[in-house]
């Protein structure tokens, strides 16, 4: 994974090979990525709506229709709009909140079999179902510096054979059920090799669990990401999924990873380097079926995840 300039600060000052991979030395300055780094990369990268043709949306009707349109472009959401229920996001869209209040409030955005859609700068309040939704074979999605509380059911949830998505720098809190990712047990005919998500450099401030949930998928990438106080649980891989857990900032979290939870089958779980304060040991579950990591990356060290992530994370940081 490409770090762009989210370590340039840090690569100015050198760094330090560990494992075979650059890792930083020092904090670096919180920054924005131009373009998404992970999974939402590859698959021919994700690039979302066209930069020259923008519509500015203030209210729920022109929203939706922006949102719905056949037409590749970027829709700027100007102030909180109250909607209700789900509203459909075509491909080739970029969705971007402008300043750092903009978003939705009552209701959430449903991405259903469609491609190249970015979400970014958006506030997320009390949506009636999911906050974001990314089902039916849905790829190249890159949700990146929102900020997501308070909705009814999740906050992100992946599922229904999506791939190739990347989940970045978003604060998520005031919420119990943060990410699924694989919806239920019974559906591994449509998610076994799909569902490759990168999870970095997010923060999970006070929330239950689901950092993510994960079915079926192999692998998914949980990196230099920030969990404080949680509730339940960190992450959790069940149903055979493999997920690498790396370099994250756990604080007052007294179970940073599960491989089981629910009704579910265990999962696959390796972790590596993560730091840990007021917080117990990771269950883990390593081993071959836990598939590497098929791009290049950078990781942050891991102790200075969380000075990186409060100062970035959230809207009003692009």
């Amino acid at each position: 994974m490409s770090t762009r300039r989210t370590v340039l600060s840090a690569l100015s000052a050198g760094v330090l090979a560990a494992g075979g991979l650059a890792v930083a030395t020092q904090a670096p300055v919180w920054a924005a990525e131009s373009s998404p780094v992970g999974f939402a990369s590859m698959n021919g990268g994700t690039s979302g709506g066209s930069s020259s043709t923008v519509v500015t949306v203030t209210t729920a009707s022109a929203l939706k229709s922006a949102l719905s349109s056949s037409t590749s472009q970027t829709v700027r959401v100007s102030g909180l709009i109250s909607i209700s229920g789900m509203y459909s996001v075509a491909s080739n869209k970029t969705v971007i909140g402008v300043g750092s209040g903009s978003g939705i409030t009552g209701g959430g955005l449903n991405l259903s079999g469609v491609r190249n859609v970015i979400i970014r700068n958006m506030v997320f309040r009390n949506a009636s179902d999911d906050s974001i939704n990314v089902q039916s074979s849905t790829t190249n999605v890159w949700i990146d510096h929102n900020d997501l509380a308070s909705g009814y059911d999740g906050l992100i949830d992946i599922k229904r054979g999506s791939d190739f998505i990347t989940v970045s720098w978003n604060r998520l809190h005031n919420h119990d059920k943060s990410m699924l990712l694989g919806h239920s047990d019974d559906n591994a005919s449509e998610d076994t090799g799909h569902l490759r998500v990168t999870y970095v450099h997010n923060w999970f401030e006070g929330t239950g669990q689901r950092h993510p949930r994960v079915r079926f998928a192999n692998p998914v990438h949980v990196l230099n990401n920030y969990y404080s106080n949680i509730g339940s649980y960190g992450v959790a891989s069940t149903e055979n999924a493999g997920v690498y857990v790396e370099r994250n900032y756990f604080e007052n979290v007294a179970t940073p990873t599960v491989t089981q939870t629910g009704d579910s089958d265990s999962g696959n779980l390796k972790v590596l380097n993560n730091y840990k304060v007021n917080s117990g040991t990771e269950q883990v579950r390593n081993g071959a079926s836990v598939a590497a990591i098929p791009y290049s990356y950078t990781p942050e060290a891991n102790s200075s995840v969380k000075a990186t992530v409060t100062a970035g994370a959230g809207t009003g940081k692009i």
